[in-house]
């Protein structure tokens, strides 16, 4: 990459796509993944081709290719295809944290349907039974909470930034 890109400084946007996904790695994402969703992050349009991301980070088709299916089955990004071409871009909206934790509720409502056999299945008064009913507990409270949560977030979103 070469100085400036749109009048940014591309080393310094590189620094950051990096610093960024070592963090998102740090908190469990893959690298490849990581590194894709900062480079869509960073860009000033959010969207970028599959040849587009290769470039930016250095990398091959096929280690875009399974980071870019990752991402879209954790709701993260969207594809669509490039007008008049058959290509696919890839693409970060504002709501991307939205998404992926609406996704999440769904997970959580899974693990509390596997706790509950597990309490079932353990007897809720044993040693083992109680810890899982406290983890059943906890997973429960957090969908509550985040249902609360999403629900603020939606207003606060439509206050500063006009979008429903």
């Amino acid at each position: 990459m070469d100085g400036t890109a749109g009048g940014r400084d591309a080393e310094a946007v590189s620094k950051f796509v990096e610093s960024f996904a070592a963090q998102l790695v740090e908190a469990g994402m893959q690298r490849m993944p990581a590194r894709i969703f900062a480079a869509l992050l960073s860009s000033d349009e959010g969207v970028l081709t599959s040849a587009d991301l290769g470039e930016q980070l250095q990398v091959s088709p096929a280690a875009v290719s399974g980071g870019v299916r990752y991402l879209a089955d954790q709701r993260m990004l969207t594809r669509e295809r490039e007008p008049g071409s058959r290509r696919e871009r890839y693409r970060v909206r504002g709501n991307q944290w939205y998404e992926a934790f609406a996704n999440r509720e769904s997970v959580l409502r899974r693990w509390e349907s596997s706790l509950r056999e597990g309490v079932d299945s353990l007897g809720a008064e044993t040693p083992a039974g109680r810890r899982m009913a406290e983890t059943l507990a906890f997973f429960e409270f957090v969908e509550c909470e985040i249902g609360a949560m999403m629900e603020r977030w939606r207003e606060y979103r439509e206050r500063e930034f006009g979008q429903g």
